[in-house]
């Protein structure tokens, strides 16, 4: 078959329903904004057959949203020079995470061998990606991560101290198992009502939250329009249920891996729409995204 394109006018066919009451058929309205084209390739293996579908504005449609205004509360409550993608990046797995300890803000953990192997999957992931520039933590096992991922760029990393973990007090170094039985009460507010964990009346999420919204502002008003950052479990939850519009409540109901990556997009009034959350595939397999 010839290369070429065609247009076609769409076609909808239904099964036949006895019970029309029950079941109304859908109905369409014909648009002149409205089309599809096809483009076939010719029947050679080495040319795949590609469908591309538009839709008004000339804008491609691969099943994604075509629009997300007033879906989520502005992050900037100012308006964007233009729209932006952020792509948020868990450290790789770090020397406390091997022993199973509390981590929290020290600076004591640091990577792993195996945790700076999951960072050069994610450079080689992200290869052909294109970042305006990179934000991370200046914690020692996120800096080392964003060192790895960024290295040979021309552009400097940015360091954000909003973006270092929650703060855990006298929690912070201890095996698991030993802050469980010496502070059952703290230990267990923290793992299953993280919301309502204080210490000296101090609400660490609270704290959280509020560096998540620092954080965000901070990207967002950054010059650029795609952009990568580097940090930890705790905030990445933050980040993710700032940019959602979910509070502190919800902390525990998403979860990322070492090395996962998660992404953004932001309309021009700083609106959120989450595009992908914890992809590893590249954790398993030399994948290599393109979004």
């Amino acid at each position: 078959m010839s290369s070429g394109a065609i247009l076609i006018t769409p076609y909808f066919s239904f099964p036949s329903i006895s019970n029309s009451n029950k079941f109304p058929r859908p109905k369409f309205h014909s648009s002149s904004s409205i089309n599809y084209t096809i483009r076939c390739s010719t029947s050679s293996p080495e040319l795949p057959v590609t469908t591309t579908e538009r839709f008004r504005y000339d804008t491609p449609l691969t099943g994604g949203a075509f629009d997300f205004e007033k879906a989520t509360t502005s992050l900037t409550r100012k308006a964007l020079a233009c729209p932006k993608k952020v792509t948020i990046v868990r450290h790789g797995l770090s020397s406390w995470n091997e022993e199973g300890r509390v981590q929290g803000s020290s600076n004591l953990s640091v990577l792993s061998e195996k945790g700076a192997m999951q960072a050069e999957r994610c450079k080689t992931a992200l290869s052909d990606l294109h970042f305006d520039q990179c934000f991370s933590s200046p914690i020692a096992r996120a800096k080392t991560t964003a060192e790895i991922i960024w290295q040979g760029k021309e552009e400097p990393l940015v360091f954000l101290d909003s973006l270092k973990e929650a703060h855990l007090y006298f929690l912070e170094g201890m095996k698991n198992e030993d802050a469980k039985r010496i502070y059952p009460k703290e230990y267990t507010t923290w793992r299953e009502d993280p919301s309502n964990f204080c210490v000296d009346g101090v609400y660490p999420l609270q704290k959280l939250w509020g560096r998540a919204y620092e954080a965000w502002e901070e990207i967002l008003l950054t010059p650029g329009e795609n952009f990568l950052v580097v940090t930890h479990k705790s905030i990445l939850r933050a980040l993710i249920c700032t940019a959602l519009g979910l509070g502190p409540e919800r902390f525990r109901s998403v979860d990322i891996n070492n090395g996962g990556l998660c992404v953004f997009k932001f309309n021009k009034q700083g609106e959120a729409m989450l595009h992908s959350l914890n992809m590893t595939a590249h954790m398993y397999t030399d994948h290599i995204y393109h979004y």
